[in-house]
């Protein structure tokens, strides 16, 4: 019961002041011009979704948000499986504020609990990107490389 206590504990201590301001999301499957319409129409019918710009020949497709939107990086990886396809790399894009970083300590942004791994203790300013390294979020290869313990569903395993 004192290990839970302390897990929320820290939780609650290191939410932060952290804005995502896109994503920038790799496909794997693509062959054609007709695979990466499908993606961005898909991207496009959430409601948080404000623009999506595809690059064909890197299968890569930017995404950026409305203001005070609540991002749901689990539904834009559902949105490219539901065209077809497979996310093989996940980028998010945030603007940090002073937030200190420890290693094996979950961060809060908004509504999510990111865990940094391979990451030295640093005080994050400006803007970063946070690869998302948990399954579906990246390629079967690197993810099996990687595998870390999921603490929860909603924890994201992340690299700066």
């Amino acid at each position: 019961m004192k290990k839970i206590l302390l897990f929320v504990a820290i939780i609650v201590s290191v939410t932060t002041k952290a804005q995502v301001s896109s994503v920038s999301l790799q496909a794997s499957g693509l062959t054609c011009s007709m695979c990466s319409n499908a993606i961005n129409k898909a991207l496009k019918t959430l409601d948080f979704v404000l623009t999506v710009d595809a690059d064909i020949k890197t299968y890569t497709f930017e995404i950026s948000f409305k203001q005070n939107s609540n991002i749901d990086f689990d539904l834009l990886k559902k949105k490219v499986e539901s065209a077809g396809f497979t996310v093989c790399a996940f980028y998010a894009n945030l603007h940090f504020n002073n937030v200190q970083v420890n290693a094996g300590e979950p961060v809060v942004i908004q509504d999510k609990t990111f865990l940094f791994v391979n990451t030295k203790d640093q005080l994050l300013k400006g803007d970063k990107q946070l690869k998302i390294i948990d399954k579906g979020f990246v390629s079967v290869k690197e993810f099996k490389r990687n595998n870390y313990m999921v603490l929860s569903p909603q924890t994201y395993h992340v690299t700066l």
